[in-house]
C-alpha cells in the first residue's frame, strides 16, 4: 500500500490546523491575562484602603496621636477620668447626645462612642465642610467660653465637638464626628479600618 500525496497533504493540513489553533489559544490567554489584571486596583490603591495598625502603648492619658487611613486623618485620644466625667454633663449642650445619626459602627453607639471608654478613635474631619478640627483639651479658654470642657474646635467655621466627638448645638456642623471601624489586636495595638468579628 502506497501513501499518496493527497494523504500526506491531509495529515499535514490537520497538523498545521491543530498547531495554529493551539498557538492562537496561547496568544489569546497571554493577551487576556494583562488585560484582565489591569482592572485590579494598583498596589498603591490597595494600600490606601488597607487597614492601619497603630501602636498606642506610648499614648499617655490626655494625649492624642494622629495617623492616616484612606487619605484621611484619624485621631486617637486617650481620655482621662476627668475627661470621661465631662461627657454626661454635656448631654443637654450637644445636638445628638445618643449618637442617633449613624456616624459610627454599632459597637461605638454608646456613651463614650468607643470600644473602651478611655480610648477614643475618630476621623479628624469636620462634618460641616471637611476641615480638620483642632484638639483643644484646655477648659474654659477665653476664645471658647466658660462652658468649654475640652474637645475639638473647627477653626474654619467655628464648629465645636466634645471629647466624644459629639457636635454642640448651634454650630454649623450638623453631625457628630465620624468613628471609623476599628478593633484591638491586643491591649496596645489598634487596627483601624477593620472591625473584625472574632
Amino acid at each position: 500500500m502506497s501513501v499518496t500525496s493527497d494523504d500526506t497533504d491531509q495529515g499535514r493540513r490537520h497538523f498545521l490546523t491543530l498547531a495554529t489553533g493551539v498557538a492562537g489559544g496561547v496568544g489569546v490567554v497571554a493577551t487576556a491575562i494583562p488585560f484582565i489584571s489591569s482592572f485590579e486596583p494598583s498596589a498603591r490603591a490597595r494600600a490606601l484602603g488597607a487597614p492601619v495598625e497603630v501602636d498606642i502603648s506610648k499614648l499617655e492619658a490626655g494625649g492624642l496621636i494622629k495617623v492616616e487611613w484612606r487619605g484621611q486623618p484619624v485621631y486617637i485620644l486617650n481620655r482621662t477620668d476627668d475627661a470621661l466625667a465631662t461627657l454626661p454633663r454635656l448631654n443637654d449642650k450637644v445636638r445628638d447626645p445618643d449618637s442617633d445619626q449613624v456616624q459610627q459602627p454599632a459597637f461605638a453607639k454608646n456613651e463614650y462612642r468607643s470600644l473602651r471608654p478611655e480610648i477614643f478613635v475618630m476621623l479628624g474631619v469636620c462634618t460641616h465642610l471637611g476641615c480638620a478640627p483642632a484638639f483643644r483639651p484646655d477648659v474654659a479658654p477665653a476664645d471658647l467660653g466658660p462652658d468649654w470642657l475640652g474637645g475639638f474646635f473647627c477653626p474654619c467655621h467655628g464648629s465645636k465637638f466634645d471629647l466624644a466627638g459629639r457636635v454642640y448645638a448651634g454650630v454649623p456642623a450638623q453631625l457628630n464626628l465620624a468613628v471609623p471601624p476599628y478593633r484591638y489586636l491586643n491591649d496596645t495595638t489598634l487596627l483601624i479600618g477593620d472591625e473584625g468579628l472574632g
